[in-house]
């Protein structure tokens, strides 16, 4: 089935296919790497499951299309239910094949956090890097005299933008607008996955150290350069797989002051794959959720196996990664490459995190440093993998409406980094 090259009416033509339940065709629509997570039966699960809430569908908007990262075009579709509204998100390339496809919640437009004060910081756009993988940040900048301490921000695994836009969410803008209204200087950056997905893509070996350290160390340099800041003060916070990375950043940069790490993972990641699909398949049981534990069950093991090497392919491995990906990853320890270093560390963790949780991770942070008294550990009882508050146990769901992080965890990194300043109000 060919459905041309405009995006638009791309994704007009598979939300049009989901209302008449023609997943199957919509799967062939289905770039390699989309293909190894999601199939027509999971898909079908999960149509079935966001229409059961809302409802039938009453109408289908107009596409909105911008450019996603290289070589792919995002389109959101807004899809009009009878108790609610949803929005159909896809990046499609330029064969018309879909590189993600998401069913996300109408989302408004982000509003900063009640603890930011735009009115202490000035933001400019900076390039991070240099050559072909070159990617754009944006630095915020304190108001009045220096010098002050600075932060690089890392985000989690996947392609995401300077902000981890998610939704109608930003947690690092979040961190970033915080941070900046209380004399922080920080640096933010889009990923280059995010920037260059399809050169990342035909990239020979590309593993998690090059998806993160060379942009970070070359963020912590720029911001050492950046007036009024101290660059003997300047930390690197990672969130998720970028808290994982962080110790990497520090181990290649010795002028890292130090580290933030909020919901790092020290699990290996095929074992905490596993764990996470069978915690989201007993949220919601059914056959597709049942085909997707059998799978990440089957490409986990592939990860895992003895046999692992560069020629055993993508396909059969978890989330489409590469083998040279997963064998970096599988040699990379983050505990110990913390251990090694002589830097103070401060490690948040949300207590309701189901992706990252403290029994399977901050565990291992608390084996590996809970001895080193420049080690601070922290556990946000309320807070779930963005830290954002909540209650009960945490769900895919509760990503969805517009929130911030925990105003605690701003006034501790703050207080963390700059000791003794005023308090976050």
């Amino acid at each position: 089935m060919t459905m041309g090259t405009d995006p638009a009416a791309t994704a007009v033509a598979v939300v049009e296919m989901a209302c008449k339940g023609r997943f199957t065709e919509i799967e062939r629509l289905f770039a390699p790497p989309l293909r190894a997570l999601v199939d027509a039966e999971a898909l079908r699960a999960a149509w079935t499951s966001v229409i059961g809430k809302r409802g039938p569908v009453a109408a289908i908007g107009e596409p909105v299309s911008e450019p996603a990262r290289a070589g792919l075009v995002g389109v959101s579709v807004p899809v009009a239910c009878e108790r609610g509204e949803l929005a159909v998100v896809v990046a499609v390339d330029h064969d018309g094949m879909l590189n993600d496809l998401r069913l996300a919640a109408a989302t408004a437009p982000w509003a900063p956090p009640p603890y930011a004060d735009p009115t202490r910081f000035d933001e400019h756009d900076v390039t991070v890097g240099d050559g072909p993988l070159a990617v754009t940040g944006t630095v915020s900048l304190p108001r009045g005299p220096g010098p002050r301490a600075g932060v690089v921000l890392l985000s989690g695994g996947g392609p995401f933008d300077r902000d981890a836009t998610s939704g109608a969410n930003k947690p690092l803008k979040d961190l970033a607008w915080g941070l900046a209204g209380r004399g922080v200087a920080v640096v933010r950056f889009d990923k280059v996955t995010h920037t260059h997905s399809g050169r990342v893509a035909d990239t020979a070996g590309f593993t998690m150290a090059d998806e993160y350290v060379p942009h970070a160390v070359a963020a912590v340099r720029l911001l050492q350069r950046q007036p009024g800041v101290d660059p003997a003060r300047v930390f690197v916070l990672g969130h998720s797989m970028g808290g994982k990375a962080a110790p990497r950043v520090a181990a290649a940069e010795a002028s890292v002051a130090g580290l933030v790490i909020m919901a790092g993972d020290t699990q290996p990641m095929h074992q905490a794959a596993v764990r996470v699909v069978r915690y989201l398949a007993a949220l919601d049981p059914g056959p597709a959720m049942e085909a997707a534990v059998e799978a990440f069950t089957r490409q986990a093991a592939m990860v895992a196996s003895p046999g692992l090497s560069p020629s055993t392919p993508a396909e059969a491995l978890l989330f489409g990664w590469s083998a040279e990906y997963w064998l970096d990853l599988r040699g990379y320890d983050p505990v110990a490459t913390a251990a090694a270093l002589d830097k103070p560390m401060f490690i948040l963790q949300g207590g309701r995190d189901y992706q990252v949780t403290v029994a399977d991770d901050l565990s291992g942070w608390e084996a590996g440093l809970a001895h080193r008294p420049d080690v601070t550990i922290r556990v946000y009882d309320a807070d779930d993998h963005l830290f954002f508050p909540g209650a009960g146990p945490s769900t895919p769901a509760e990503y969805e409406p517009p929130q911030h992080v925990d105003p605690a965890v701003v006034a501790d990194i703050v207080e963390w980094l700059t000791p003794g300043s005023p308090p976050v109000r």
